[in-house]
C-alpha cells in the first residue's frame, strides 16, 4: 500500500471569511465551522478560540487532539467510519495541514482530560505547546448520556478536522513523504539479510470511555488484528479514550506515530519491517491471556525475529505488555518495550505494576508522578474549576496566585508512551 501525504504548511491560524491556506496562513470561517458542528443535536453550544506558540494561554482540559487531513486520490476518507464509509484507506494521496491541530475541550467527562500551556514550564512537556491550534470548547446538553457525550466530543474533532482540509485542497503542497508498504508475500522476502521485525501495537481498551477505534468499531469488540502502517496514517485507528492526558494516545498520536515512522525510517536498512499487529488492553485475566497469545501468534505468523511492542496507559495494562513481552520472548521474538513509569513523585516506588524476567530491553516516556508548579496564564480557555480533580492533580492544586501544582500525568503527552514527547536522554 503506497501513500503520499501531501503537506501543506501551517504557521498561523485566523478567523476570516473564507477557510483557506494562503503562505502558511490558515485563515477559518468561525461562523460555517461552529454551525457545522451544531448540526450534532448532542451538543448544546460550541466555541473556538485560537491558541499558538508563546501565548500565555492555558488549554484545560483537552479531550482529544487531531491533525487536519483528507483524501485527495485514493479510496476511502481519513477517519473511516465517522467521516467516510468503511472502506480500507491507506492508499493514495492524503493531504495534511502540517503544523496545527484541532483540540477538543470542555468540561466533558469528568476528571480524566488534561492541560496543554503554550509556555512556560509546562509547555516544555506537552508536544502540542508548538503547533498552532484551534480550539474547539464544547458543552453537551444536560440531558445526554454521558458516554453520547464522549461520542459528540469526539466525532466534532474529526469534523472539524476533515472541513478544514477539504477547505485547503487547492492550496500549495509545501512538501510530501512518501510511505510504500509492500504486499505480506514480497515484504517477507525483501532484505533477507536483515532481520524481519514488526510491531505490536497495544490499544487502550479496557472499560467504557477507555476506548480506541478501530474503522469505527470499538477495540475490545476486536481480536488482534494486522494492519498495514499507512492505514494508521489515514486514521484508521482513533482515539476515544479518556483517561490520565500524559500518556493517552490522542488522535494525532495515532496520525504521527513515531514508532512507525522510526521503523519506516531503518527499514531496508538495519531492518526489515514487516508489519503492524494492533492488540487490545483488556480487563479479566482471561481476555489478557486470549489477546496476547493471540498477537504473539500473528508475530510468530508474520516470521519476525523481534518487535516493538507499546503499551498506552499504566497500572492493569501492565499485565498484558508483560504478558505479550513473556510470550513473544518466549517463542523466541526478541522485544523492546516502550511504557511509561507511576514511580512516585521521589521516583522511589515500583514503576511498572508487573513485571518479568525476558523484560530486559525498556524504553521509557518518563515518570508521570513527578510534580510541577504551572504559572498563572493570561488567558485560560476551557474550564480551569477541573483543575483540583483533573487526573494528575490533587486538593489544593489550584494555587490563589492562578498557578496550579500538579503532577506530569496532568499534562497532555508529557510522558507519552509511543515516544510522541518531549522528553529524551542522551550521553556525555
Amino acid at each position: 500500500m503506497k501513500l503520499e501525504l501531501c503537506k501543506v504548511a501551517v504557521r498561523q491560524l485566523r478567523f476570516g471569511d473564507k477557510t483557506e491556506a494562503i503562505n502558511g496562513t490558515l485563515t477559518i470561517n468561525k461562523a460555517e465551522l461552529e454551525a457545522l458542528l451544531l448540526e450534532d443535536e448532542h451538543l448544546a453550544s460550541v466555541a473556538l478560540e485560537l491558541a499558538h506558540p508563546g501565548d500565555s494561554t492555558r488549554i484545560m482540559p483537552v479531550k482529544d487532539a487531531v491533525e487536519p487531513r483528507c483524501k485527495l486520490e485514493g479510496p476511502g476518507e481519513v477517519f473511516p467510519g465517522f467521516i467516510g464509509p468503511v472502506e480500507t484507506v491507506g492508499q493514495g494521496r492524503t493531504l495534511v495541514l502540517e503544523g496545527m491541530a484541532v483540540l477538543t475541550a470542555g468540561r466533558l467527562v469528568a476528571a480524566q482530560e488534561g492541560i496543554v500551556d503554550m509556555r512556560g514550564p509546562g509547555a516544555e512537556y506537552t508536544p502540542f505547546s508548538q503547533t498552532c491550534n484551534l480550539v474547539i470548547v464544547l458543552t453537551p446538553r444536560d440531558d445526554v448520556k454521558l458516554h453520547e457525550a464522549e461520542q459528540a466530543c469526539r466525532i466534532a474533532g474529526f469534523k472539524a478536522a476533515h472541513y478544514l482540509a477539504v477547505s485547503c485542497k487547492n492550496a500549495k503542497i509545501d512538501t510530501s513523504e512518501i510511505f510504500d508498504f509492500p504486499p505480506l508475500a514480497k515484504a517477507m522476502q525483501a532484505y533477507p539479510g536483515l532481520p524481519k521485525v514488526g510491531y505490536m501495537y497495544m490499544l487502550q481498551s479496557q472499560v467504557l470511555l477507555h476506548d480506541t477505534w478501530v474503522y469505527g468499531v470499538d477495540a475490545k469488540k476486536i481480536l488482534p488484528s494486522l494492519l498495514s502502517p499507512t492505514e494508521v496514517m489515514d486514521g484508521a485507528v482513533v482515539s476515544g479514550s479518556c483517561v490520565s492526558a500524559c500518556d493517552k494516545n490522542n488522535t494525532y498520536v495515532h496520525q504521527n506515530n513515531p514508532v512507525i515512522k522510526a521503523l519506516f525510517k531503518r527499514h531496508g536498512k538495519d531492518l526489515n519491517f514487516v508489519g503492524v499487529v494492533i492488540s487490545n488492553e483488556n480487563v479479566t485475566l482471561a481476555d489478557k491471556e486470549r489477546s496476547s497469545s493471540y498477537a504473539v501468534n500473528l508475530l510468530k505468523m508474520l516470521g519476525v525475529d523481534a518487535a516493538v511492542i507499546s503499551e498506552e496507559g499504566f497500572g492493569n495494562p501492565d499485565a498484558d505488555l508483560v504478558l505479550n513481552c513473556t510470550k513473544a520472548e518466549r517463542a523466541g521474538i526478541k522485544t523492546v518495550l516502550v511504557t511509561d513509569e507511576y514511580a512516585g513523585a521521589n521516583g522511589a516506588s515500583q514503576s511498572l505494576a508487573d513485571s518479568c524476567q525476558e523484560g530486559t530491553a525498556v524504553v521509557t516516556g518518563g515518570n508521570a508522578n513527578m510534580t510541577i508548579v504551572l504559572p498563572p496564564m493570561d488567558k485560560v480557555v476551557g474550564d480551569i474549576g477541573q483543575a483540583d480533580v483533573i487526573a494528575g492533580g490533587f486538593f489544593g492544586s489550584r494555587r490563589e496566585d492562578g498557578s496550579l501544582e500538579v503532577e506530569l500525568q496532568a499534562i497532555l503527552g508529557a510522558t507519552n508512551e509511543l515516544g510522541f514527547n518531549k522528553l529524551g536522554a542522551y550521553t556525555i
